[in-house]
C-alpha cells in the first residue's frame, strides 16, 4: 500500500504538472488575447467576474470541502451533494438573470445585460461537475485533473483567440469562460464514472449532516472571493473601464504566478492533513514541511515576476498595457504570501475548525473594504499599494488564530519562511541592478530570468536546503518506477 509520504509526493508532482502546464497554457493564450483585445474589453468582463465567483461559491455551498473532510465519504454522499448543487444553481441563475439590468446599471454599462446573462451560464454549467471534482480531489486524482484542465484550456483558449480575431472583442472572453467550464465538466464526468455515477435517487440526509461544517465554509468562500476581488468591484464602480482593465490584467498575471504554488498545495494539503489529524507532532512536522516547500517556490517565483514585470508586459502585451506594470509589481510582492494563506486555511479546515476560517475571513474582508475605501480618492496605484501592505500584514492574524491547533511557535514559522524570503529579495534586487544597463528588452528579460534562477539554485545548493535535495531526488526515483 502506498504510504502517506508517497501519496503526498505523487500529489505534489501531479499538482505541479497541473499548475505548471496550466499557467504555461494560460500564458500563451493570454499573450494572444492581450494583443488582440484592449484594457476596456478586460474591464467590461472583469467586473462581472465577482458575481460569477460569488454565485459559484453559493452553488457549491461549502459541500466540496465537507466531502473532502469526511474520512470515508460514500456514493450517497456524493449523489446528495450533486443534486443539491444543481438545484441551488438553477435558482441562483434565475436570480442573476433577473438582476442583470441592475448589475449593468451599477457599473454604468446598461448595454451589457446580454453579456451578463451569458457569462453567468458558466456557473450554472459548472454545478454538474462540483461533486465529481470533489471526488477527484478527495482521492487525489491529480493526474486526471491535470489532463482535464489542459484539454479544457486548449479548447477554450483556441475558441477565445479565434473569436477575438473575428472582432468579437469582450464577447470572446465570455465565450472562453463558458467553453472552459463545459469541456472541464465533460472531462470530470469521464474519469470517475466507473467508481461513482449520479443517480436519480434524492437523499439530502448527507447534505444535512454536513451542513454545520459546510455552511461556515460557504460563508468563508464567499468572503474570500469578495476579498480577492474587492478592488475590481470598487474600481468598476468608481473608475473608467480602462483602469479596471489594467488592474484586471495585472491581477491575472500575478494570480497565475502564485496559483502555480497554491494549486499544488490545495490538491494535497487537506487530504494529507486530514490523515494525520489527531497526531499533533506528526501534523506539525507535515505542516512545517509544506510551509518550507511553499516558501522555497513562492518567493523566488513572485519576486522574480515583479523584477521582470516591465519587460514581461511590454514584450507580451505591447505598450498599451504600460500602466499595468506598477500594479503587477505590487501584486506580485503581496502574491508571494498567498500560499501561506492557503496553508493556514487548509490547516483549520482539516481540523474541522470552520469557525476560525469564517472569523478570519470575515474580519479580513471588512478591514479590506474599509482600508480601500479610505484611499479611494488617491487613485488606483495608491489603493493597490495599501491593499498589498494590508494583505501581507493580515497573514499574522491567520497565524495567531490557528497556532494552537498544532502549537506552532512564531519563531518556528519565521524560521521556515524568512530565509527563503530574504535570499529571494537579495538575489532579485542584485540581478535587477546588475542588468538595468541592458537596453534590449528581450535580452534584459532573458538575462534577469537566467541569472536569478541560477543564483537561487546555487545558493540553495550551497546551503544544503533539504527541500531542494528532495525535489532533485524525486525525479530520478519516478524514472526508476
Amino acid at each position: 500500500m502506498e504510504s502517506l509520504k508517497e501519496k503526498a509526493a505523487r500529489g505534489f508532482f501531479w499538482g505541479a504538472m497541473n499548475s505548471g502546464v496550466t499557467q504555461l497554457l494560460n500564458l500563451v493564450i493570454g499573450v494572444f488575447l492581450l494583443r488582440l483585445l484592449t484594457p476596456d474589453d478586460y474591464g467590461i468582463v472583469g467586473v462581472l467576474t465577482v458575481f460569477t465567483l460569488v454565485a459559484g461559491n453559493l452553488q457549491a455551498c461549502g459541500f466540496s470541502q465537507g466531502l473532502a473532510n469526511l474520512k470515508q465519504p460514500t456514493a450517497n454522499d456524493y449523489n446528495s451533494v450533486f443534486w443539491f448543487n444543481v438545484i441551488v444553481s438553477i435558482i441562483m441563475y434565475a436570480v442573476l438573470f433577473a438582476c442583470a439590468p441592475l448589475i449593468a446599471a451599477f457599473f454604468h454599462q446598461p448595454k451589457r445585460v446580454s453579456l451578463s446573462r451569458f457569462t453567468f451560464l458558466a456557473f450554472l454549467i459548472s454545478s454538474l461537475g462540483i461533486a465529481r471534482n470533489a471526488y477527484m480531489h478527495k482521492n487525489m486524482m491529480n493526474r486526471e485533473k491535470a489532463v482535464v484542465g489542459m484539454v479544457a484550456l486548449l479548447v477554450s483558449g483556441g475558441c477565445g483567440i479565434t473569436l477575438a480575431c473575428c472582432g468579437m472583442a469582450y464577447w470572446s472572453l465570455a465565450w472562453q469562460q463558458v467553453i472552459y467550464i463545459t469541456v472541464a465538466n465533460i472531462g470530470r464526468h469521464h474519469y470517475p464514472r466507473r467508481l461513482w455515477n449520479p443517480t436519480l435517487h434524492f437523499d439530502f440526509k448527507p447534505v444535512r449532516g454536513m451542513f454545520r461544517f459546510s455552511s461556515k465554509m460557504l460563508l468563508t468562500s464567499i468572503l474570500n472571493t469578495l476579498g480577492s476581488n474587492v478592488l475590481t468591484f470598487i474600481f468598476g464602480r468608481y473608475l473608467p473601464m480602462r483602469a479596471v482593465g489594467n488592474f484586471t490584467q495585472a491581477n491575472k498575471w500575478s494570480t497565475m504566478g502564485y496559483t502555480l504554488i497554491t494549486g499544488m498545495i490545495e490538491q494535497v494539503a487537506q487530504p494529507v492533513l486530514v490523515e494525520v489529524t489527531g497526531d499533533e507532532d506528526r501534523e506539525k512536522r507535515v505542516f512545517r514541511k509544506m510551509l518550507r516547500f511553499a516558501a522555497f517556490l513562492s518567493f523566488p517565483a513572485l519576486f522574480g515576476l515583479s523584477m521582470v514585470a516591465e519587460e514581461f508586459t511590454l514584450l507580451l502585451g505591447s505598450d498599451k498595457w504600460i500602466d499595468s506594470v506598477p500594479l503587477l509589481q505590487l501584486l506580485c510582492v503581496s502574491g508571494a504570501f498567498a500560499p501561506f494563506y492557503t496553508m493556514f486555511q487548509q490547516l483549520v479546515v482539516s481540523n474541522g475548525r470552520s469557525d476560525i476560517y469564517l472569523g478570519c475571513s470575515f474580519m479580513q474582508i471588512v478591514l479590506q473594504v474599509l482600508v480601500v475605501m479610505a484611499f479611494i480618492s488617491r487613485g488606483v496605484l495608491v489603493m493597490t499599494t495599501v491593499f498589498c501592505i494590508f494583505y501581507i500584514l493580515y497573514l499574522s492574524v491567520w497565524y495567531f488564530m490557528s497556532r494552537k491547533l498544532i502549537h506552532l511557535r512564531l519563531h518556528e514559522l519565521l524560521l521556515d519562511i524568512c530565509p527563503f524570503c530574504l535570499v529571494s529579495l537579495v538575489i532579485m534586487a542584485s540581478v535587477w541592478f546588475a542588468t538595468r544597463g541592458i537596453d534590449l528588452l528581450l535580452a534584459r528579460l532573458a538575462a534577469r530570468m537566467v541569472l536569478a534562477a541560477l543564483l537561487y539554485f546555487l545558493t540553495m545548493k550551497w546551503a544544503h536546503v533539504e527541500i531542494l535535495n528532495e525535489c532533485l531526488r524525486f525525479v530520478p526515483e519516478r524514472k526508476k518506477k
